[in-house]
Formats: structure tokens, sequence, C-alpha cells
């Protein structure tokens, strides 16, 4: 084993806390693991279109994403797997005619289906709220698109560079529905804290952030003994089980805790730089 690591960290809940507030130590902690020799690459569901640029102006060595179907490692795509074209479209005509709103999440933007600005917003709230939103914060919400960075209205809606969909459950039910209607596509649920149920996605099948980060190891030639994942959520216990160590921020799920070698303070009570501390890293 090797004394430089390979640090995986996902993003909403881990590295920005509930209300996507970036913390000085987070950013502080990761420039020094990084002068120390380890690499850092963001390891997260969300798509490159969803990245404020603060993230991007980290520095970091690369980045994971749509829970792993697409990774990048300095200016180079490792890999990228979308959903296909017939099959997005099959998926937009359900959610249609099913009377869900939806987006699609996409490198280039995220695309929201005619009725999300306004029929989204009590599961945009109901999700604020989770992550911390004040009540003067939620009446202040008047459009649910503002909650996404790079969302975009408007937009064609049948794509061939669609990474994820994700679309507002009326009822678990949905969720049911759509797995059994789509056995060729992953199914989930999230919902910010709590993981709550409030949204419902559908993905390329068989991908999971542990199958990225193989794949992130096998390009770097990095042993996977030597890599630390950083997570909060159910989604990523995967990559807990595959890498040499894992952490749960205290503010993470419970399944989340129980999986991670190790729990570190809350992401906004200086959760990752404890992390760090805690694994030797700086």
């Amino acid at each position: 084993m090797s004394d430089k690591k390979l640090l995986l960290i996902d993003i909403d809940g881990t590295l920005v806390d509930y209300e996507n507030n970036l913390p000085a130590s987070a950013v502080e902690a990761i420039h020094q693991a990084q002068a120390n020799g380890h690499k850092v690459y963001a390891c997260t569901g969300r798509s490159k279109a969803e990245n404020a640029q603060e993230i991007w102006d980290i520095g970091l060595d690369g980045m994971i994403g749509g829970n792993g179907n697409y990774i990048e490692s300095g200016e180079t795509v490792v890999f990228h797997q979308l959903i296909s074209l017939e099959e997005e479209k099959r998926v937009v005509d359900w959610l249609n005619a099913r009377g869900l709103c939806f987006y699609l999440e996409s490198n280039n933007g995220l695309f929201a289906s005619k009725t999300f600005a306004k029929d989204a917003l009590p599961a945009c709230k109901a999700y604020a709220s989770g992550k911390g939103a004040t009540q003067e914060e939620l009446d202040a919400m008047g459009d649910s698109t503002a909650l996404f960075h790079g969302m975009i209205e408007g937009g064609e809606l049948y794509r061939d560079d669609v990474n994820k969909i994700s679309f507002v459950l009326k009822s678990y039910q949905d969720h049911l529905d759509s797995a059994a209607e789509f056995p060729d596509l992953k199914a989930g649920t999230w919902g910010g804290k709590g993981e709550h149920a409030l949204f419902g996605d559908l993905g390329v099948k068989d991908i999971t952030k542990a199958f990225a980060v193989g794949k992130l190891c096998d390009y770097l030639g990095w042993d996977i003994a030597d890599t630390i994942a950083f997570g909060d959520a159910k989604v990523d216990i995967p990559m807990f089980e595959c890498c040499g160590a894992s952490c749960c921020m205290g503010s993470g799920g419970d399944e989340a805790k129980e999986a991670a070698d190790f729990v570190t303070t809350d992401v906004d009570d200086d959760g990752l730089m404890n992390a760090f501390k805690h694994f030797g890293l700086i």
C-alpha cells in the first residue's frame, strides 16, 4: 500500500452542506491534501452542468458524475455511458402520459419539462426544508427551477445526451411502476436529508459509484486499497464497500453511518477537515 491516497468525495451533504454552502475548511482540507501528494476527485450523483463555478474553482483532480456514468480526470473523459435516445424517448413519453413533471440530467444542462417550474414547487420546498432552508427562504421560492444550478426551461426533451432522468413522485408507487416499466434502467429515489422519497430517478443500469471508482483506478493505475470514500447517503454505500477506507458525515443518514469505517462531524462543522485529519491526510 502507498502513503498517497485517492480521495473520492460526494458533493451534496458531504462537500457542500444541506443549504449548498461550501465550507471554507473543506476547501482548505482539499488543498492541503493535494499539497501532500493525494489526489482528490468528486464522486457525485450530479451531472457536470450542475456544479456551480465555486466547485470547479477548488481545483479538483477530476470528477465522477451521474452516480458513476461519467468519469473525468483532468482534461480527459475516461468514461461516459448515456441513456439511449430510444429509451430516453420512452421515459419522457411515459412521464408525460402519467402527468409527472421531470428534468433531464445532462452534462450540457438540466432540461426541465414544461410544468416543472410550478408543479415541482411543493417537492422542491420539501427538499429545501430538509436541507435547512428557513421558512422565510421557503416563502421566497416562487420558482422551483431556482433550486437547481444549470436548469433550462423550454429546451428539447428528446435528447441523446442524457445521463439520468429525475421526476417528482406523486406517490411511492410512481417509483415502483417506473422500475417495472423500464427494467433496462436503474430506478431510484432521492430527497435530501433523511433520504425522503420526494423524487424518482432513472439512470444507466449496472453502473454505481463503486463501478466508476474501479474504472478510475484502472485508468490511473491506482491500487483500490489506497482509496478513501467520503459520503453521507445510502447511494454512497457501494463506494464505501469498494474503497480501502470510508467516512460518513455526521449529518449523513443512519445506513451510511453504519456502513462507514469512520463517522466525522457534520458537514458544516468542519466535517471534511476533521475526517482528513483522522485519516492522516493533512
